[in-house]
């Protein structure tokens, strides 16, 4: 079978800032990496080079060969980082919902390349509720009206009083399906604990109804000291769109620690 190809792009460090490695941003279920674009920018003033994948099916990555599972994808992210910081060079990665999965999966596959985590709304163990859920697959229905599409993606991703509409753009339906039955054909203890000595840092809103805390509260118990959870109040399965600032901080934060 023919492996995954994946499209990425690297921009370097803002201003006169020296380099100080490298981070790799991987976004959400059929979404656009921009998704994470404040997190890039907050790590390229610090002087950290990004690199952004487009996961499959996200354009212009293409959809993966019939069959590929989270290690096929992870694989396609570990050729990537070695092509961008070079085969002796380790980089942090970033992954949003199903970007954490595929993040930690790279961490298990490749621990070499692979020198910290920073996991948005990660889940893996605890299922969210069933409304949410439904309304998570009404997100990548692009035959809705713009009000049922905005009213799924505020229930799925965003804590109640919190603004969709940012998000009412950048859904895209097939890379959705190829991406989740990635999920489905990789037993999640191939990827659930990062192997020593990675530390993690996991960002969770408070009301995450597609991956919730419980599944940060676990993954961070068993690293022991090489983790840390936050979870933020006023914040759902968007995160970023919700509470940027503070998701933002925490990173820098945990860059400044993790250099």
């Amino acid at each position: 079978m023919t492996g995954v190809e994946l499209s990425y792009s690297v921009e370097g460090p803002l201003g006169s800032v020296a380099p100080e490695g490298t981070v790799v941003y991987l976004a959400s279920l059929g979404r656009p990496v921009r998704d994470l674009d404040l997190l890039a920018d907050t790590a390229k003033s610090l002087g950290w080079t990004a690199v952004k994948v487009e996961l499959p099916g996200v354009p212009p990555s293409l959809l993966p060969p019939p069959g590929s599972d989270l290690h096929s994808i992870a694989a396609a992210v570990a050729g990537a980082i070695e092509a961008a910081a070079g085969r002796d060079t380790t980089a942090l990665v970033v992954g949003h919902a199903f970007g954490n999965r595929v993040a930690r999966c790279v961490a298990a596959d490749r621990p070499d390349l692979v020198s910290g985590l920073v996991l948005l709304g990660c889940g893996g163990r605890f299922p969210g509720d069933a409304e949410a859920r439904a309304a998570l697959r009404r997100c990548f229905d692009l035959t809705a009206s713009p009000e049922e599409h905005l009213h799924a993606v505020a229930t799925a991703f965003f804590a109640p009083g919190n603004d969709p509409a940012v998000w009412s753009d950048g859904w895209h339906p097939e890379a959705a399906d190829a991406q989740a039955a990635a999920v489905a054909a990789t037993p999640t203890e191939d990827w659930w604990l990062p192997p020593d000595p990675i530390r993690v840092l996991a960002l969770v809103g408070a009301e995450d109804r597609i991956a919730p805390p419980a599944n940060a509260t676990a993954l961070v118990e068993a690293l022991g000291d090489r983790g840390r959870l936050v979870v933020l109040s006023g914040a759902g399965h968007a995160l970023i769109p919700e509470q940027g600032p503070s998701v933002a901080a925490e990173f820098a934060e945990f860059l400044a620690n993790h250099r």
